[in-house]
């Protein structure tokens, strides 16, 4: 690499960095972008667009004039419960119980001794690779990944003496950047994806099948593609890691949350004996969720003959139990805990953490849910659905795919959530890719969305969860803002996007199934 070349690179980097500085909290960008959304509404009030639903037929859509009374009386009805509590069907709430219950865990000491016990098995090498690997399998469990992994791959850096912040941006490159790749055939982004496509397909003549003329399974046609994808991830996540975030942070100071002290690596005697108890508390805490999982929680076919798994949805409460009979046992049996007055004010403790949080989805949600309501959102997809069509890349099936994947992974960065862009892209690029090249499948359109939908999440604040990452890492370094939240996590983000579309590039220029 010449001098030049690095020059270049280094004054990137720089260039980078003090943009990246220059950008405010997150609460303080959501406090600004309410009023922005809020007076683009009102200017734009009465603008009306077209978008393709998913039964083929053009969709009337406008921005809602947003002063008039009924829209303003939608904006305080619904700023507390709705757009802030009920958000996203409760996250908060799964955010509070899950901050409960790891907080039982972590001020009994357990959390920390199983750090230490595993930290002096697992070699230093692979644990970028194993973290971003269980981020990725983590979209099982939903949103388990931000609020329980990241944090445990912050302990465990930790206690290892280096920067919690590696281990926490390695979790988090597996958890959001990798969000749909996974080993496990059927999972939720599967199931989302697919029967939408099959819908968007169907229903505006487009044969719900392969290149090959093979039928598609909605839950399992990016299968293979997923596989890969969760191999090529691990591998990337891992170098971007040693490459890139261990150099950064390495011999910078970090702080420890209060109650947390791992003193000496080695385990106590009373650790030791609490690891032991807080086993049988796993086998209590097991034998409680198998009987609920097959009790009360079993899986049933509802009265419009849908399988209803309500195991899997409500895993997270599950996953809350164990840590909270786990920490418990651990807790009493290494004196930690004396009486059920502290196992409470463990949790209280662990709450005193969360008030930044509370703040900050208070403004996110409503911006978001403005967003949402007032059409704004709709408007912007629709716009950057536009633009590709303009683009001219009709004719090149391969830069028309790569080009769907940069204009998805460019409104990501504005607009979150899988579900809803796909509802509006979806019904749009199915029909227009297929009709365009037959090669261009429902099942290649649908791997090209997940990608570019993935890769984006780690570096926007638009993303549900990347204020609670924040104030995550901001308990080891109470400066960290996110400006460098995006700085450390940018290489991922290119990494996996270049590389992730040259995997899908390959799949589809070999004509490799994508999945069954």
């Amino acid at each position: 690499m010449s001098d030049d070349t690095v020059g270049r690179g280094s004054a990137f980097g720089a260039f980078v960095e003090r943009v990246g500085r220059k950008i405010p909290d997150p609460v303080v960008i959501f406090m600004s972008l309410y009023p922005v959304t809020l007076i683009t509404a009102i200017l734009m009030g009465g603008h009306t667009f077209e978008t393709i639903g998913a039964g083929g037929q053009l969709v009337a859509q406008a921005i809602k004039p947003m002063t008039d009374p009924q829209h303003v009386r939608w904006i305080f009805d619904n700023a507390l419960v709705t757009n802030w509590l009920a958000f996203g069907n409760g996250v908060l709430g799964v955010i509070l119980i899950v901050t409960l219950a790891v907080g039982v865990a972590e001020h009994a000491g357990l959390l920390g001794a199983l750090i230490k016990a595993a930290g002096a098995r697992i070699p230093k090498a692979f644990l970028p690779l194993l973290l971003v690997f269980l981020g990725i399998m983590s979209s099982l469990a939903t949103d388990a990944g931000y609020l329980i992994l990241i944090p445990l791959a912050g302990l465990l850096y930790a206690a290892l003496g280096q920067h919690p912040i590696i281990g926490m941006a390695a979790a988090f490159a597996g958890v959001s950047a990798g969000f749909s790749a996974n080993l496990i055939p059927a999972t939720p982004p599967d199931v989302i994806v697919g029967m939408n496509a099959k819908v968007f397909a169907e229903s505006q003549g487009v044969p719900f099948a392969s290149a090959t003329g093979t039928a598609l399974n909605a839950a399992t046609m990016n299968y293979f593609f997923m596989v890969a994808s969760t191999a090529l991830l691990c591998v990337l996540g891992a170098w971007v890691t040693k490459r890139f975030v261990i150099p950064r942070y390495a011999g910078e100071p970090f702080t420890l949350p209060p109650g947390i002290d791992f003193g000496e690596f080695a385990l106590t005697d009373a650790e030791k004996h609490g690891l032991r108890w807080s086993v049988v508390g796993l086998a209590v805490a097991l034998a409680i969720v198998y009987a609920l999982a097959t009790g009360p929680l079993a899986t049933f076919v509802d009265a419009d003959g849908r399988e209803v798994v309500p195991f899997l949805n409500n895993i997270i409460l599950l996953i809350s139990i164990v840590f909270v009979v786990t920490g418990a046992f651990f807790g009493f049996a290494c004196g930690r805990f004396q009486g059920i007055g502290d196992l409470v004010q463990a949790m209280v403790r662990q709450m005193n953490t969360i008030g930044y949080i509370l703040v900050l989805t208070f403004f996110s949600y409503n911006f978001l849910g403005l967003l949402s309501y007032s059409g704004l959102g709709a408007y912007i997809t629709y716009l950057g659905a536009t633009v590709l069509q303009a683009a001219g890349l009709q004719s090149m099936p391969v830069l028309l795919l790569v080009g769907f994947v940069l204009t998805t992974a460019t409104i990501n960065l504005f607009i979150g959530g899988l579900t809803s862009k796909w509802m509006l892209l979806g019904p749009i690029f199915i029909p227009m890719l297929y009709f365009v090249n037959p090669a261009m499948t429902p099942d290649v359109v649908a791997a090209a969305y997940r990608v570019a939908d993935s890769s984006t999440n780690i570096i926007t604040p638009m993303m549900s969860y990347a204020g609670i990452v924040l104030a995550f890492m901001r308990r080891y370094a109470p400066e960290f803002g996110f400006g460098d939240l995006i700085l450390t996590m940018l290489p991922y983000s290119i990494t996996f996007l270049i590389g992730w579309t040259i995997l899908l590039v390959t799949f589809f220029g070999l004509g490799l199934p994508l999945g069954f």
